[in-house]
C-alpha cells in the first residue's frame, strides 16, 4: 500500500523527533514500519539500534509481523518492538541490582497491592475500604514525589499522616523483600 505525502514525509524525516498523530485506521503502524525499513535500508542503521515502542500489545504484534516483511527478516534481526510496559519491565530485569531489587522480583497489580496493604495494616487501620483507598492514593502520591517512608513520616502533620507513613514503611519494606 502506498503512503500519502504526509506519511512519506514522516518516513523520510530523520533529523530529529517526528510525531505521527492520527486517528485509528489511518496508517500510523504502516508509517512506523516503513520508517524502520527506511532507517535500515536508506540510512544504514542497524536494526539492533532501533526501538519501536507502542501502547498496546496488538500494535506491537502488528509491527512485528509487518517488520518481518517490510525490511526483511534478516535485516530486522535485533530490532526491538515492544509496549512501554514491556520495555520498562525489560529495563528493570536488566538493572534490578542497581535498583536495589532481587533478581526474582514480582510484579504487583492493583489487586495484589490492596491485599498486601490489608494484611500489613491489620490493627492499624480499621476494615474501612475508603480509608484503605486513601492510603493507597497517599502512598502513590509519595512515590510520585520520590518521597521515602522516612521523609513521609517526617512531614506528617497529624495522627492519620503518621499512621499512613508507618504503613508506607511497612509496604516499602515488604516490596523490597519480594
Amino acid at each position: 500500500m502506498r503512503l500519502n505525502p504526509g506519511q512519506q514525509h514522516a518516513v523520510e524525516f530523520v533529523t530529529g523527533p517526528c510525531l505521527v498523530l492520527a486517528g485509528a485506521g489511518s496508517g500510523k503502524t504502516r508509517v512506523i514500519t516503513n520508517k524502520i525499513a527506511h532507517l535500515i535500508r536508506g540510512c544504514g542503521y542497524q536494526a539492533r539500534h532501533i526501538a519501536a515502542v507502542t501502547f498496546t500489545n496488538k500494535a506491537a504484534r502488528e509491527m512485528k509481523e509487518r517488520d518481518g516483511q517490510t525490511p526483511g527478516r534478516k535485516e530486522a534481526r535485533g530490532l526491538m518492538i515492544s509496549t512501554f510496559h514491556t520495555l520498562g519491565l525489560d529495563i528493570i530485569k536488566r538493572e534490578y541490582a542497581a535498583l536495589g531489587m532481587k533478581s526474582n522480583f514480582s510484579l504487583f497489580d492493583d489487586t495484589d497491592q490492596v491485599a498486601l496493604l490489608k494484611e500489613l495494616t491489620e490493627g492499624l487501620i480499621e476494615d474501612d475500604k475508603v480509608l484503605l483507598q486513601q492510603l493507597i492514593s497517599t502512598i502513590s502520591n509519595w512515590k510520585n514525589d520520590l518521597m521515602t517512608p522516612a521523609q513521609a513520616a517526617a512531614s506528617a502533620k497529624g495522627e492519620r499522616d503518621r499512621i499512613f507513613a508507618h504503613c508506607y514503611g511497612l509496604y516499602d519494606a515488604h516490596m523490597k523483600a519480594c
